[in-house]
């Protein structure tokens, strides 16, 4: 695949995961070292320290969410310099199970990236729609509204700091995915949205495709023009799957 913009693949664990995962993944994509394309790894934070920060060059780490504080009496939550002085360079901000589980707004998840890029940390925020959404004739007015929070918030400029992630919530971790012509067409609006206020941060900003991907459909998404890497579930779990969809990207 020919694109001038970052490809990248990252690994979503959720709250799933093991010391020997680590190790295997750790090692197994060191192995690998795929070349091209920018693979990403978001474990459970416990598992941070477990990763041997000097091996951090054949990936990189990602955090799976972020505080909206920056220190002090806030039990559970961890802050962006935290995350950053255990090497995470990335962090993903409004996944749709926060969204849904945890009440978190537009406003919110436009407030966290703001403090992921002052933790100088790359926030892949995500955005998408419910299946409700979609067949109610609301899809592009509702992703809108998610992505336009982010920039009121942080402005336009910001977004060439950040990764984008589509994510239709009916797609993950159900086995449906969005066809390849269907994830292409919202993210050329996405990037038509952003070029309205910036033509070059809209060239250049990486979107990724959440959803049931998989290493059988992985390339068909990964082919379309906009499409710019995935952001992996189940998948990721899995060393053979993850290198897998990671190579259908280059």
């Amino acid at each position: 695949m020919s694109k001038q913009r970052e490809i990248i693949v990252a690994g979503n664990w959720k709250q799933n995961g093991s010391l020997a995962l680590v190790q295997e993944m750790q090692q197994g994509l060191i192995n690998e070292a795929i070349a091209g394309v920018t693979v990403v790894v978001c474990p459970p934070s416990p598992y941070f320290a477990s990763f041997n920060a000097t091996q951090l060059q054949a990936f990189s780490l990602g955090a799976q969410d972020v505080s909206l504080f920056t220190g002090g009496a806030h039990t559970g939550e961890v802050s962006g310099d935290m995350l950053a002085e255990f090497g995470c360079r990335y962090v993903i901000v409004g996944h749709s199970e926060r969204r849904n589980t945890h009440a978190e707004t537009n406003e919110v998840v436009a407030k966290k990236t703001k403090v992921a890029l002052s933790a100088g940390l790359t926030p892949i925020i995500c955005f998408g729609e419910s299946e409700q959404v979609r067949d109610d004739g609301h899809l592009f007015e509702f992703l809108k509204q998610q992505l336009e929070a982010i920039i009121v918030e942080n402005s336009v400029e910001s977004l060439a700091q950040c990764v984008l992630a589509y994510e239709p919530i009916w797609a993950i971790g159900t086995g449906r995915t969005a066809t390849p012509a269907q994830a292409q067409e919202v993210h050329a609006f996405v990037r038509a949205l952003v070029a309205g206020y910036d033509a070059q941060v809209a060239e250049n900003v990486s979107i990724l495709y959440g959803g049931s991907v998989k290493p059988d459909n992985a390339k068909s998404l990964f082919d379309q023009p906009d499409i710019d890497g995935g952001l992996i579930g189940g998948a990721s779990l899995s060393l053979q799957d993850f290198v897998a969809i990671s190579r259908a990207a280059i």
